[in-house]
């Protein structure tokens, strides 16, 4: 009879589950819906249905589950809130170990689970501690040292895109309530913001680039025109990779990675986001930390799926 494990990432709309051989190798991925209602109470109760009947399927033997959440969780698998799915605070681990019967279970943070994934088998392949940063509709981090998750005290440990980078001259609120965010600038939402204000006396006209037509102003389409060295875009890829190097560059200054991996929608627009980051990260940080390796996250959706089964495998 085979032995598997199962990676788990919960999602506010789905659950991406995958079914990982002894020797960590994927064996098969499947969704199924976040159900969200009433506190959430049978998020944990769907997921443990849909690994009975692959287990039934198969034939085989569930000897780990490791699950990300999207939301501060401490080492021992209690998670203090998660929001987006109706959660309080409680016991995820014991409650999934009690519902499967498997003891082998752990729970981290999403995020977390995501950059352990990308150092397992993606981006991060060959080192041992990473920084992930994940720029998507936010700004996630998850931070590796030694091949060990850093979740800090409260679970909270890798939420980078709350680092303060502007303390003055800003004045849109993040969605924490707080001003001078790195997600304010550096998320994909953050980057179109900052595409339709002025950025600083003597910047190129909106009004004279290619995004001037009326169609939507989207990362993607600022990033493109970048490429075609669009004067105004090329302004605000610039403002980007100035705040996102000084952000990393503090982050370095703290905990000293090998790599960065850069992963999240806004990836997609590929190399030219690692040259501007990488200029200003060297900008920014004392010489003994600069030229760190930047990589692109490999492993898509699937990241947190391979983090979730790799807190299980070898444990």
């Amino acid at each position: 009879m085979a032995d598997y494990y199962i990676g788990v990432d919960v999602g506010g709309t789905t659950v991406k589950m995958g079914l990982f051989s002894d020797a960590g190798e994927l064996v098969e991925k499947w969704e199924i819906p976040t159900r969200t209602e009433n506190g959430g109470n049978v998020i944990l109760p769907d997921i443990v249905e849909s690994i009975e009947s692959k287990r039934e399927a198969l034939g085989g033997n569930i000897k780990g589950i490791g699950m990300g959440v999207p939301g501060p969780v401490t080492d021992d698998g209690v998670v203090l809130k998660c929001a987006n799915l109706g959660w309080g605070v409680f016991s995820a681990k014991n409650e999934l170990s009690s519902l499967t019967g498997v003891e082998n279970v752990c729970v981290a943070n999403d995020a977390n689970i995501a950059a352990l994934g990308e150092m397992w088998k993606g981006g991060g392949r060959g080192f041992d501690s990473i920084v992930m940063v994940t720029l998507g509709t936010g700004v996630g981090g998850g931070i590796i040292v030694r091949g060990k998750i850093l979740t800090g005290a409260m679970g909270a440990g890798g939420e980078i895109g709350h680092l303060k980078v502007r303390s003055e001259n800003e004045e849109d609120s993040c969605n924490c309530g707080g001003k001078g965010c790195l997600e304010q600038y550096a998320s994909a939402t953050g980057i179109v913001r900052m595409a339709t204000k002025k950025l600083h006396p003597g910047s190129a006209s909106l009004e004279e680039s290619c995004l001037s037509g009326g169609q939507e102003i989207t990362a993607k389409a600022i990033f493109d025109g970048a490429k075609d060295k669009d004067q105004y875009c090329v302004e605000v890829v610039e403002e980007f990779g100035r705040v996102l190097g000084l952000g990393l560059a503090n982050v370095a200054q703290v905990v000293d990675p090998e790599a960065f991996v850069i992963g999240g929608g806004v990836s997609k627009a590929g190399d030219i986001i690692l040259d501007v980051i990488k200029r200003y990260y060297n900008d920014h940080v004392m010489f003994a930390l600069q030229n760190k390796e930047f990589r692109l996250a490999e492993l898509g959706n699937d990241a947190g799926i391979y983090g979730a089964a790799k807190l299980v495998i070898e444990k």
